[in-house]
């Protein structure tokens, strides 16, 4: 038999099987077990406007309004370890900074979530700018995977480019969260939007430098910082063009101690108060000036 013939049969045998079950009246079943595997998740319209949320403390606009935004939540649970998931840590800690707001008064606070509800990245950003916030802090805890032995808290600000290799590696997992299947979903090319950022935002960048060294500043001796603790990189949830932004690694939630102290009551006190006072120095400087 010529190898041209066998290639012929390799094609159209499955064919013609085929073709005389189905003229049988015959199927083949298709095994239940694959479909199982199938994860669907319904994406907001990309057309739909943002769902505003609710904003608290005195209803003067001319108070500076302080968006507060905990990472993940809903079908993406963000890191875990050590029976903590990112999700749930950071929004009790975002719930901990909004009461303590709330509480010493002068300043307006809104949550991008307060439960647990899914969120493309760009929502997060786009709340901000929408509702013309004066600050921008999304809470996040990172993972050591299985190294151990690393805790403390860093502060991420925008920048085109990253601080370091881990800051790089952190910037892309972060910003694959948008990703599903492998398919971005983002509107515009990294490059693009990269050069964007950094023609329009070298002042909001330098504030958001300032707003992370105040946080440094006034938790030192209170909350636990890695050794690196000021950090840049090209985060997508940093993007909001005219506002004011950080991202708050509140630890390695693969770490024990950290895991127990940001769960903890006290923790959460703690980590509300000196972000607290933070806010309210930047706040009384940006007056000043």
């Amino acid at each position: 038999m010529s190898l041209r013939v066998q290639l012929w049969l390799v094609f159209l045998l499955p064919v013609a099987i085929m073709a005389g079950l189905y003229a049988l009246g015959l199927s083949i079943p298709v095994p239940h077990l694959g479909r199982s595997y199938v994860i669907t998740i319904d994406l907001p319209d990309a057309n739909r406007n943002v769902d505003l949320p609710k904003i608290y403390g005195p209803q003067d606009r001319s108070r500076p309004l302080v968006i507060i935004d905990p990472g993940h939540g809903g079908k993406d649970p963000g890191a875990s370890g050590v029976g903590v998931r990112e999700k749930d840590l950071v929004l009790g800690l975002a719930l901990a900074l909004k009461d303590a707001l709330i509480e010493q008064g002068g300043v307006r606070v809104a949550l991008t979530r307060e439960d647990d509800r899914f969120l493309v990245l760009p929502e997060r950003p786009e709340i901000a700018r929408l509702l013309d916030a004066d600050l921008f802090i999304s809470i996040h805890a990172d993972s050591a995977g299985e190294i151990s032995g690393i805790s403390g808290a860093s502060i991420y600000t925008l920048s085109s480019k990253a601080s370091s290799e881990a800051a790089a590696l952190f910037a892309e997992r972060e910003n694959n969260a948008d990703r599903v299947n492998g398919v971005e979903i983002a509107g515009q090319s990294h490059i693009v939007s990269s050069i964007l950022i950094e023609l329009a935002q070298q002042r909001v960048q330098e504030e958001s430098a300032e707003f992370a060294g105040l946080i440094v500043r006034e938790g030192r001796g209170t909350l636990g910082f890695h050794p690196q603790a000021r950090r840049s990189a090209s985060l997508a949830v940093l993007r909001a063009p005219d506002v004011p932004a950080v991202l708050y690694e509140s630890g390695y939630i693969t770490n024990p101690a950290d895991a127990a102290r940001l769960t903890s009551l006290e923790g959460r006190r703690a980590f509300a108060e000196v972000m607290a006072r933070a806010i309210r120095i930047y706040f009384a400087r940006q007056t000043r000036e």
